[in-house]
């Protein structure tokens, strides 16, 4: 079902140099203004001193006259040749004590990302690898979204990339040989049916093994570090944010998290292979060849199950390991990556400095894994024991702790903002709300076993089906997206609303809400029927288990006994009508002064964040409404108000 249009709000953004207030008089501290990102301006190392000019810390004795410096060296700014790679930037961060470290760090990676330029270098690397490898022996590989290999912990614990001696991004070769050797041994195991280790033996010919005799012992293909191609480098900084983690068997809490870090966007790689000297079999070049171009679309480096890593060669066709692919529009809020650093402010009434990020709206594979994710734990938890839930969910997903590649690969293809966000200031009041597309694309990952994979695409596909049914995803994903009619306050558009783009009849959605609910509930039945079968474990959702105790300021996210989803009709002028009311009632909390009530209906950020515990998704006709511990007020009161509901869960 393709909606029509909605009318909704873009992002705003900070004015790119803040009014400065009039001179204040004589012994107050003036707001000082500090220039966007790029601006050559010189500044001290906090606790340096008091001296003008020096730095100098506000709040330790410093003087608020020098903004934050990332320069650890304030009489001598750094001023890196513009040729310089991004790790002469890292050698003047500033120490893990300073109070404005996490903007001073933001400000230098992203000064790295704009100001340094590789063309001359990687054009040099690149004809380097050609005279070595030979013409012929040379191809391209591009990489859809980002890539992130090798690497280790620099200054600050910043996340970097693989680099060489002279600081270039690039993929060694022993990563290149250790792709291609991978995937030798694996499609030796499946034509051959043999473990890993005879596969190891077979692949001796091409690769050599100090096990083998002769001159198997030694490889016949000497494999060139990989650096991307000039103008094509992509250097970007990304942002990964743990924002769930479990403690033990217990809940998980809620906890945003964000680390900046540096990737490469889309960049191009010039691979070059070439035979060793004493071997002239074309043949073994050949066959080495293919096995490395299946390995690198299969993805190298992190986070690979979340959109990274992929490099495609021209031509090359749809992964076999694909089960399922959608189209997608997203508006509202958006999905962000990084925070942009913009400029420093000095706060009068804090005495400090403060930097306010400018949200960098992207379509991110790994916002709808997580989204997954999340749905996945919560639908679990209400059948299976936490210690179950956060077994399969690394099975599913991946971990740390165990470390667990997972088994299923998320990945967004062709994504895209259509819509920017509208700005914050009033000259975004009659801009459209943000929009984004793309291609949604599940893949089973090599760990996934060949038995299991019929029930892991069953269960995935319907998965995904409720989470375009039960809210947004990235920022305000618990709201449909609706406009502040007013539009006296920013952000002028507020939620989220997915829209699946198909004519597949798998997403046709009924007229009337009983339908739906029937609807609904298929997908439940089908869901649990497919978990049942992956996990082999007794899962029962018409006896639902109860997690944690519920009360008035307490509930767990889990779709369990104390969990309501119902599906309602009825229409609002400016918001769908389940989300009106909601509104409705938690303004009447808050003119009673029922703050604590007020923020355990919605959500709020006073004392700690807290998210909403329910969510809303408007599907035209009708709304779908998620409770969590909708057996305490306000959230039962909320749910007692709602006309003529029809309930999905729990299920009669």
């Amino acid at each position: 079902m393709t909606p029509d249009p909605v009318q909704r709000p873009n992002r705003p953004q900070p004015p790119a140099t803040p009014p400065i207030r009039p001179t204040p008089a004589e012994n107050t501290v003036p707001r000082r203004v500090i220039p966007p990102v790029g601006a050559n301006r010189g500044g001290g190392n906090p606790g340096s001193g008091g001296n003008p000019g020096s730095g100098g810390n506000p709040g330790d004795g410093g003087n608020q006259n020098s903004p934050p410096s990332p320069w650890l060296f304030p009489d001598h700014p750094p001023q890196p040749d513009r040729t310089a790679s991004f790790v002469e930037y890292l050698r003047w961060m500033r120490s893990l004590e300073a109070p404005q470290k996490d903007g001073t760090k933001l400000q230098l990676l992203q000064l790295a990302e704009e100001n340094a330029q590789y063309q001359r270098r990687l054009q040099q690397l690149g004809d380097r690898t050609k005279a070595i490898a030979g013409e012929k022996n040379t191809f391209q590989v591009k990489c859809p979204w980002r890539i992130r290999v090798g690497g280790h912990r620099g200054p600050e614990s910043i996340l970097l990339p693989a680099f060489d001696a002279l600081g270039m991004p690039y993929i060694p070769s022993a990563t290149l040989r250790g792709v291609a050797r991978t995937q030798a041994i694996r499609e030796r195991m499946v034509a051959e049916g043999v473990g890993w280790k005879e596969a190891e033996k077979q692949i001796a010919p091409w690769f050599g093994s100090l096990d083998a005799e002769g001159s198997d012992r030694y490889g016949k293909v000497v494999f060139l570090d990989a650096y991307p191609l000039p103008n094509k480098a992509g250097l970007k900084v990304d942002m990964a944010n743990n924002i769930w983690k479990w403690d033990g068997d217990s809940l998980p809490n809620y906890s945003p998290n964000p680390n900046p870090f540096f990737s490469l966007e889309e960049p191009t790689f010039l691979i070059g292979l070439r035979l060793v000297s004493n071997c002239s079999d074309a043949k073994i070049l050949d066959q080495v060849k293919a096995w490395l171009v299946t390995g690198l679309q299969g993805g190298i480096g992190s986070q690979v199950n979340s959109g990274y890593g992929e490099l495609i060669r021209a031509g090359a066709g749809q992964p076999k390991d694909e089960f399922f692919r959608l189209e997608f529009t997203l508006q509202g809020q958006l999905i962000h990556g990084r925070q942009k650093f913009t400029q420093w402010n000095w706060n009068d009434r804090r005495q400090e400095w403060q930097m306010r990020g400018q949200p960098d709206s992207e379509v991110r594979p790994i916002a709808f894994k997580s989204m997954l994710r999340y749905w996945f734990r919560s639908f679990t938890l209400g059948v299976l024991p936490p210690e179950e839930v956060q077994r399969w969910e690394a099975q599913f997903f991946g971990g740390i702790n165990p470390k667990q590649w997972g088994w299923l690969r998320v990945e967004i293809l062709e994504g895209k903002v259509t819509q920017r966000e509208p700005s914050p200031n009033h000259q975004g009041k009659n801009d459209d709300c943000g929009e984004q597309v793309g291609i949604l694309v599940l893949r089973y990952s090599p760990e996934a076993p060949g038995n299991r994979q019929q029930a892991i695409s069953s269960l995935f596909k319907t998965l995904t089906w409720m989470m375009f049914h039960l809210g947004g995803i990235g920022q305000g994903a618990r709201r449909p997206c609706y406009s502040r009619q007013n539009r006296e306050r920013a952000p002028w558009y507020r939620g989220s609303t997915l829209y699946p783009e198909t004519k597949d009849s798998f997403w046709n959605l009924p007229d009337t809400i009983q339908e739906f609910k029937q609807r609904f509930q298929q997908r439940l039945q089908e869901f649990y029927q497919a978990l049942n079968q992956v996990t082999q474990l007794a899962v029962n959702p018409r006896s639902p288990l109860q997690v944690g105790q519920v009360t008035s300021n307490r509930w767990s996210e889990a779709v369990d006994r104390n969990c309501r989803i119902v599906v309602v009709s009825g229409q609002n002028q400016d918001k769908p009508y389940a989300l009106n009311l909601l509104h409705q009632e938690f303004h009447n909390l808050e003119n009673n002064k029922n703050f604590d009530q007020a923020k355990s209906l919605c959500g709020g950020v006073q004392r700690g964040a807290v998210p909403s515990p329910i969510w809303i998704a408007d599907l035209d006709a009708y709304q779908v409404v998620t409770v969590f511990g909708a057996t305490a007020d306000p959230r039962k009161n909320y749910l007692n108000l709602l006309r003529q509901p029809a309930q999905i869960w729990p299920m009669t």
